[in-house]
């Protein structure tokens, strides 16, 4: 009985290296199953999941283009560069800093180089000018806070369609900011609001732009008028009939879903967004709309553009509360997956076991319509930052650029920036060029790429049928599978997230064949057992391109169809 032992030792896996050259040609022994293998092995067909998402909040990415930092506005509560001090020294800020398109576009090949092909944008829709006067005092780390907050994040649109003056420069629209970042292969996700317009009331005076909402022509069509929910008479004046007479979020002017004109309003600014080159929308807040609501509105944006690719943010850990989103009969969104996200911060920064991981997947008469079209993530602006050694983000990584979903990474993480901070305390910092540019030397840089950039040419990592093997202590071994008919692959993906490096075996389900590693490229024949050294904090990837044929597998992978995921 012969066995490929195909592991030499790698030095901590960190330097950044990706396959290249043809791929060899099959030379595996007979299939093990007489008959021939039928197409559809997958674990989704949504050409989205082929793309691994950067977001990047727009202001405090970097500034390109000082000319529209609008450092002057917002006359008595100006609106640029409002630190908040905290006790320890490092100090979050509330105004705007001067990030903007130019600053994204001239970077796009480093996002682009470290295996990213999607960048997810905050809202670009006209926000008020000034810092907002009303709300609850901000303090170091607080939430749902505003008073003094400029809306440099973009979710405060007062006129939803027009682009807000602080992101373009000449020559530098929406859409040539879309069209230069697809020319450096990379789509644009835009960050969506429906459910809300700017702060809208509890004001000492009102302030203008706060609580209204302007047209495409600049005519006001809503207005709060600084007055509590409560006292908003809709019946009687046609500027209150866009808001809820009752309130949800903080001091939000909060949209009534059953208006239609809201629907045509945003459906109409939303399609606008789409025709300058919007190729998916990431949606804020989506569970303090109904799904009727939601489900009107994404079948008239895809009764125009067939398939339009949406995921949203539904804030619950619940499985399935959110998984509601994503069935037809209520619009069909995906969602960024909350419930790993829990299970990711335990398991990579608080050194949990993997098996708390396995219970995230939902691979298997799960909630969701399709779990690997879920938006995976481990940390983002509404939240403190992971807090986790250098090794423990690295540890994310191979996880998420591994496992099934779309993988989303916030700005800065590729370097650990100000990691373990929440929102007012560091969490949006500006990141700026000479982090960007000092980026690459950076060991979770060196890593992410790595792995970032072999999933970016796997279809199996991208797309395939995750089939687990075993997921225990700090070892995870599985299976993507996935063939279509015409493009055939299988990865087995083997995950160290132990302190030393430890040689892991894998038999069950292993089909004979030729198997090359997916990130030296070398080609190893394999009978009945593969056995690689998985260096500390690492990640062996192995490629086997070719259909399954083992019975054993087929069977599995058959049953994972049968319920229910990976249909289109």
């Amino acid at each position: 009985m012969r066995r490929a032992w195909l592991g030499c030792v790698i030095a901590l896996a960190l330097a950044a290296c990706t396959p290249d050259g043809p791929v060899p040609p099959e030379t595996s022994p007979a299939p093990t199953s007489a008959k021939s293998p039928a197409p559809g092995f997958y674990g989704t067909t949504e050409p989205f999941a082929e793309n691994a998402v950067y977001f990047v909040v727009t202001d405090r990415f970097v500034n390109g283009d000082s000319s529209n930092d609008q450092r002057d506005q917002g006359g008595p509560h100006p609106s640029f560069d409002i630190p908040v001090e905290c006790p320890d020294g490092i100090d979050g800020n509330i105004g705007y800093l001067g990030g903007d398109f130019k600053g994204i576009l001239d970077n796009a090949g480093y996002i682009r180089d470290m295996g990213f092909t999607a960048v997810w944008i905050t809202p670009i829709v006209d926000n008020p000018d000034q810092a907002f006067t009303g709300g609850d005092v901000i303090s170091c780390g607080s939430s749902l806070t505003d008073r003094g907050k400029a809306a440099y994040h973009g979710y405060w649109g007062r006129n939803f369609y027009r682009l807000d003056e602080h992101l373009p420069s000449e020559g530098l629209d929406f859409a040539a900011f879309t069209a230069g970042m697809k020319a450096q292969g990379l789509k644009t996700v835009l960050d969506i609001v429906a459910n809300h317009s700017s702060p809208a009331y509890t004001m000492p005076e009102r302030q203008p732009g706060f609580g209204q909402v302007f047209d495409a022509d600049g005519v006001l069509v809503a207005d709060h008028q600084n007055l509590p929910p409560a006292e908003l008479d809709p019946a009687d004046e046609p500027l209150h009939r866009f808001y809820s007479t009752k309130p949800d979020l903080a001091q939000l002017g909060d949209f009534d879903p059953a208006q239609p004109e809201v629907m045509d309003y945003l459906v109409g600014a939303y399609l606008q967004w789409i025709g300058q080159g919007a190729d998916a929308f990431r949606i804020d807040t989506i569970r303090h709309m109904p799904h009727s609501f939601w489900k009107e509105f994404s079948d008239r944006i895809r009764a125009e553009h067939p398939g339009f690719f949406m995921f949203a943010e539904a804030f619950n850990y619940d499985a399935a509360k959110i998984a509601e989103h994503t069935r037809p009969e209520n619009g069909g969104v995906s969602v960024l997956d909350f419930p790993m996200k829990e299970a990711m911060q335990k398991v990579f920064a608080e050194g949990a076991d993997f098996s708390l991981l396995a219970d995230t997947l939902h691979l298997q008469d799960g909630p969701y319509a399709n779990p690997y079209e879920l938006a995976t993530f481990y940390d983002n602006h509404d939240m403190a930052r992971m807090d986790a050694a250098d090794a423990g983000f690295i540890d994310a990584h191979n996880w998420l650029f591994t496992a099934r979903g779309i993988p989303v990474v916030y700005y800065g993480s590729e370097t650990g920036f100000m990691r373990g901070r929440g929102e007012h305390a560091g969490n949006r910092n500006y990141f700026g060029q000479a982090r960007v540019d000092a980026a690459s030397g950076h060991p979770i840089h060196a890593a992410l790429s790595r792995v970032a950039n072999l999933r970016r040419q796997s279809p199996a990592l991208q797309k395939g049928l995750q089939l687990q093997v075993r997921m225990q202590g700090d070892e995870a071994a599985f299976y993507r599978v996935y063939d279509d008919g015409e493009n055939a692959q299988i990865a087995l993906v083997l995950l160290n997230k132990g302190n030393a490096a430890r040689t892991m075996e894998v038999t069950e389900l292993l089909q004979p064949g030729d198997w090359r590693d997916g990130f030296d490229g070398t080609v190893q024949a394999v009978e009945d057992g593969l056995a690689a050294e998985v260096p500390a904090h690492g990640v062996r990837v192995f490629l086997h391109d070719a259909s399954p044929r083992r019975d054993d597998m087929r069977a599995r992978l058959q049953a994972l169809m049968a319920s229910s995921q990976g249909t289109p």
